[in-house]
């Protein structure tokens, strides 16, 4: 088997005029959690269902698990686990025969069927509602059920497409969980998400924006292409005029609303602070917080697109 669980080269994917996935050439590593980042419509889940063998690329290659997309996806399909975010369960069914159904659809052996269903019910965590409807799950619920569905046939390869969206935030770092406990055995997992939170419980990831992956690394790597930039925290007693007076300060990149205060990123922190704090005082706005910290991967995101947006004006 190759090192490379996951390989595309140039893949495009268009439909009529507009350019859905342009010109994506990456790898993902067997056994890695990798992480697909970025904003609804950037492309994502049309590159995530070309790799599943459920889309035809327009044009350039990839392959998963060494075998080719454009002219092996059938048997793609039998090597991977897929989840969308609209779970594909049957909401008349309980959890059971949900499992039995999709046991059956996935050519698990009638002899194996007992001992992956409840090993997919001990994994998920579910063995005490194998009787309930589907239908009367929670969100959360439904979810680590359909994670148990997808790797009932023992892919070594796990796609799941905004797996987590619209669930709580404790379902979610739930799910997370079980991730790892796949991980740990072995799988290899390509998992699309718009959460910052989740970005970084990814060994490495790829942002994607507009069609096209604009970084590639590891959470720290990734943070770390802030390059020269600072970060400032900067509370105040009034945030529209701190934006505006702000936006003509030398030595200011950028300014952008975070939870209750700013993130404002800066040439030089030490040079910056200073002139900050006076500009705001002389205006009559209280500064009670202005300080150095560390960038998060929500600060990438927001650099990530403002940088292209500028490239594509």
């Amino acid at each position: 088997m190759p090192d490379n669980a996951v390989e595309m080269r140039e893949l495009v994917k268009r439909f009529g005029d507009f350019t859905a996935v342009d010109h994506v050439s990456m790898q993902v590593r067997r056994g890695e959690i990798f992480g697909f980042l970025g904003p609804n419509g950037a492309g994502k889940s049309t590159t995530i269902r070309m790799l599943c063998g459920l889309l035809i690329p327009t044009s350039g290659s990839a392959t998963v698990g060494g075998l080719d997309v454009g002219t092996q996806s059938e048997a793609i399909k039998q090597r991977i686990g897929y989840m969308s975010q609209k779970f594909s369960l049957y909401d008349d069914l309980t959890v059971e025969e949900n499992i039995d159904f999709f046991s059956g659809i996935y050519g698990v052996p009638r002899d194996q069927r007992a001992a992956r269903k409840d090993y997919v019910l001990k994994m998920a965590g579910i063995e005490e509602r194998r009787t309930s409807l589907t239908r009367l799950l929670s969100g959360g619920w439904k979810q680590r059920l359909a994670l148990g569905c997808a790797i009932l046939h023992e892919p070594p390869i796990l796609f799941l497409d905004e797996p987590t969206s619209g669930v709580d935030p404790i379902a979610r770092r739930t799910f997370w969980d079980l991730i790892y406990q796949l991980s740990r055995s072995g799988h290899t997992i390509f998992v699309s998400t718009h959460y910052m939170d989740e970005a970084e419980y990814c060994h490495r990831l790829a942002l994607m924006y507009r069609g096209k992956v604009t970084a590639l690394g590891t959470p720290a790597e990734l943070k770390q292409s802030l390059g020269s930039h600072h970060l400032l925290l900067l509370e105040v007693s009034d945030l529209v005029s701190s934006m505006r007076l702000l936006t003509n300060v030398p030595g200011v990149s950028d300014v952008a609303v975070f939870g209750g205060g700013l993130h404002v990123t800066v040439e030089n922190d030490q040079s910056a602070i200073p002139k900050i704090r006076q500009v705001l005082e002389d205006a009559g706005i209280q500064v009670p917080i202005l300080e150095p910290i560390e960038p998060s991967l929500e600060d990438v995101f927001v650099a990530m697109i403002e940088r292209e947006d500028r490239k594509a004006a």
